[in-house]
C-alpha cells in the first residue's frame, strides 16, 4: 500500500534550520520531495547534505519571502524543474522584541512582510500551480502568540494572528480548487540544545516536556494527508497545553 506522502512535492519555506530542517527529514522519510526554501543559503546547504546523507532526495531554492518577486520567480522555478506541488508548508518568520515605544516602522514592516504578506503570496502562488494538478494541502505556521502575548511582541503577534485568519479565508476560497488550508499554532518548541533544558522548563507545561521540532512535523503530516481533506480552514495549537493553563501568584 502507498504511503499517504509518498512521490509528494512538498514546498517548505524556512527549511534552512529549526522547524523546517525537521520538516523537510520527516517527509523525506515518508518519501515525499521536500523542496527547501529559504534565504540563508548556508542553512539551506547543511539542511541538504543532512538529507543527502540520510540517503534522501532534495531540491533547495533561495528565496526572501519578505520580497513577492523573490517568491514568484522561486515558484516558477519549481514549476519548471519539478512540474507540480502538492504541500506547502509557510513555516518561515521571524520576531523582533521590542517595545511599542521603539519599534520602529521599517523594524515592523519587515517582520509583517515576511510572517504575513509572504505566507499570503507564497500560497497564491502555490495554489496556481496546486489547481492545475487537482489540488493539495497548505499548513501556515502561526503561534500560541497569536492568542496570548509577553511585552514587547507586538510585530510578532499581529502577523501571527494575520496568519490565523489568513488561514481560514483562503480555506473558503481555495476550496473549490480541492486544496485544504490549515494552521498550526506551535508553543515553546526547542530547537536547540534539548539537553540544557532546566526541569522548571519541562514542568511549567502539563505535558510535563518542553516541545520539539518533530512535534510540529507529526501535526503537518496529519494535516497533509489526503485522506484528512475533510479538515480546513482551522489550526491546531501544539504547546504541551500552556495556552489552557491558569497562572496565579503564589
Amino acid at each position: 500500500m502507498k504511503a499517504a506522502h509518498e512521490d509528494k512535492v512538498v514546498l517548505i519555506t524556512g527549511a534552512g534550520a529549526g522547524i523546517g530542517r525537521a520538516l523537510a527529514l520527516a517527509y523525506a522519510e515518508q518519501g515525499a520531495l521536500p523542496v527547501l526554501v529559504d534565504k540563508n543559503e548556508e542553512g539551506l546547504e547543511q539542511t541538504g547534505l543532512l538529507l543527502q546523507e540520510a540517503g534522501y532526495d532534495s531540491l533547495s531554492l533561495s528565496a526572501d519571502m519578505s520580497k513577492p518577486d523573490d517568491i514568484i520567480k522561486m515558484l516558477r522555478d519549481l514549476e519548471m524543474i519539478v512540474g507540480r506541488l502538492d504541500i506547502v508548508i509557510n513555516n518561515a518568520g521571524f520576531g523582533i522584541w521590542k517595545s511599542p515605544y521603539d519599534l520602529s516602522i521599517d523594524e515592523w514592516d519587515s517582520v509583517v512582510n515576511t510572517n504575513l504578506r509572504g505566507t499570503f503570496v507564497c500560497t497564491r502562488e502555490a495554489a496556481k500551480l496546486m489547481r492545475t494538478t487537482g489540488g493539495g494541502a497548505i499548513v501556515n505556521i502561526s503561534s500560541t502568540r497569536a492568542m496570548m502575548s509577553e511585552p514587547n511582541s507586538e510585530a510578532y503577534a499581529a502577523s501571527k494572528g494575520g496568519i490565523l485568519s489568513l488561514t481560514h479565508a483562503m480555506a473558503v476560497s481555495l476550496g473549490p480548487d480541492h486544496i485544504t488550508v490549515n494552521a498550526i499554532c506551535p508553543g515553546w518548541i526547542e530547537t536547540g540544545d534539548y539537553s540544557k533544558l532546566r526541569p522548571v522548563d519541562h514542568e511549567q507545561h502539563p505535558s510535563k516536556r518542553v516541545g520539539k521540532p518533530e512535534d510540529i512535523a507529526r501535526a503537518c503530516l496529519y494535516l497533509t494527508d489526503p485522506q484528512n481533506d475533510f479538515v480546513t480552514g482551522t489550526h491546531i495549537t501544539i504547546d504541551g497545553g500552556m495556552t489552557r493553563k491558569m497562572i496565579y501568584e503564589e
